[in-house]
C-alpha cells in the first residue's frame, strides 16, 4: 500500500500541477496561524469518525508541517479519533456497529483472541491492515478489551505507518520547497529515513499479520485438541 502511494505521490508530481495546491494549503495554514494544529487535529478526528481513512491526512501532515511537529498532530489526532469511535461503539452506535461485524469471520475469530490477550490483539491488529484504520476503531469497541489497554496499544502500534506515511509528507515537503547545497545531508538522511522506516514497517507487517493468522488457525481448533486443561473432564 506505502508503496503504492510513494508511485502515486510520484505521477502526481509530474502530471499534476502539485506545487501550486501544496502553496495554497501552505497559505491557509499560515491564515490560521495558532489555531492551525489545533483545526487539523479535531479535522482528523472527524474524518476518522466518519470512516474516511487517514493516509491522506498524514501525508498532508508532513507536507505541512515537517516531519516531527506533523508526526506530533498525528498521534494526537490518530489516538483521540480511535478512542472517539471506540467509545462511540460501546454506547450510542453499539447495535449499528455490531451490524457491521455480523457478517465478518476475520473480526469473530479477533473477538475471540481478544477475549484471552487484549492488549496483544489490539497491538498485532494495529500492525497488520487486517481491517481498515478507521473500521478498526469502531470494531474494537464491541471486543472486551480495557480501555487501558486499547489506548495503549493504539499508542504504539500505530507508530511505524504513522512515521511511514509522516516520512513520504516531508519527502514530499522537500521536492516542493527545493533544496538547496547546504541542506544536501539533511535531504539524504531524510530519504534514508523514510527507505528504513518502509523496511521496518514491511517486516513488522509480515510478522503481525503471520501472528494474527496463527491466533486464527489456534481458534479453529477444537480445545481439546490444543491439549487446553480447560476443556478436560476432571475424571
Amino acid at each position: 500500500m506505502a508503496i503504492l502511494i510513494i508511485v502515486a505521490i510520484g505521477i502526481g508530481f509530474t502530471f499534476l500541477p502539485v506545487r501550486e495546491w501544496f502553496a495554497m494549503a501552505e497559505g491557509r495554514i499560515e491564515r490560521l496561524g495558532a489555531l492551525a494544529p489545533f483545526v487539523f487535529v479535531i479535522a482528523y478526528v472527524v474524518l476518522a469518525l466518519v470512516l474516511i481513512p487517514g493516509s491522506a491526512m498524514t501525508i498532508g501532515a508532513g507536507t505541512i508541517f515537517g516531519l516531527w511537529y506533523g508526526a506530533a498532530l498525528v498521534i494526537i489526532g490518530s489516538n483521540l479519533g480511535a478512542l472517539a469511535a471506540f467509545l462511540l461503539a460501546r454506547t450510542f452506535m453499539r447495535q449499528k456497529v455490531a451490524e457491521w461485524a455480523a457478517g465478518n469471520p476475520k473480526f469473530s475469530a479477533l473477538d475471540r483472541a481478544i477475549g484471552r490477550e487484549g492488549f496483544k490483539m489490539v497491538l498485532l491488529a494495529r500492525l497488520s491492515p487486517v481491517f481498515p484504520y478507521t473500521m478498526l476503531n469502531y470494531l474494537l469497541g464491541l471486543t472486551t478489551v480495557r480501555l487501558v489497554s486499547y489506548i495503549s496499544a493504539n499508542v504504539i502500534g500505530m507508530l511505524p505507518g504513522t512515521f511511514l506515511y509522516i516520512y513520504i509528507g516531508a519527502a514530499a515537503r522537500d521536492a516542493l520547497a527545493g533544496g538547496s547545497h547546504g541542506s544536501l545531508y539533511r535531504q539524504i538522511l531524510k530519504y534514508v529515513g523514510l527507505l528504513a522506516t518502509l523496511i521496518v514497517v514491511l517486516l513488522v507487517t509480515r510478522v503481525a499479520r503471520k501472528a494474527i493468522a496463527e491466533v486464527e488457525q489456534d481458534n479453529a481448533t477444537p480445545a481439546d485438541e490444543r491439549g487446553d486443561g480447560n476443556a478436560r473432564e476432571v475424571r
